[in-house]
């Protein structure tokens, strides 16, 4: 059995952590940049912060930068990315 079962609901999901018993919440753009990090391992930031405006017609700068370093970080956390 896969460690995380992912649930998604139109555009958020849930994750439900079968070694923990955890269940999390992904917001939308959560969703969108773990879907993009799966099919694009190696992506640059970069190339990321671009997908992600274009994706989520979001305007590129600071506020998309914090927002993606924050989704990178909840991410992480609860172990649906690895440190690189």
């Amino acid at each position: 059995m896969a460690r995380f079962q992912i649930k998604s609901f139109e555009q958020e999901a849930v994750v439900f952590d079968t070694a923990s018993g955890d269940t999390h919440y992904l917001a939308p753009f959560n969703v969108v940049l773990f879907h993009l990090l799966q099919s694009n391992p190696g992506m640059t930031l970069d190339d990321m912060h671009r997908v992600l405006a274009s994706r989520l017609s979001l305007e590129p700068g600071p506020a998309l930068l914090h927002q993606t370093d924050q989704a990178l970080a909840s991410l992480h956390r609860i172990g649906l990315l690895e440190a690189p």
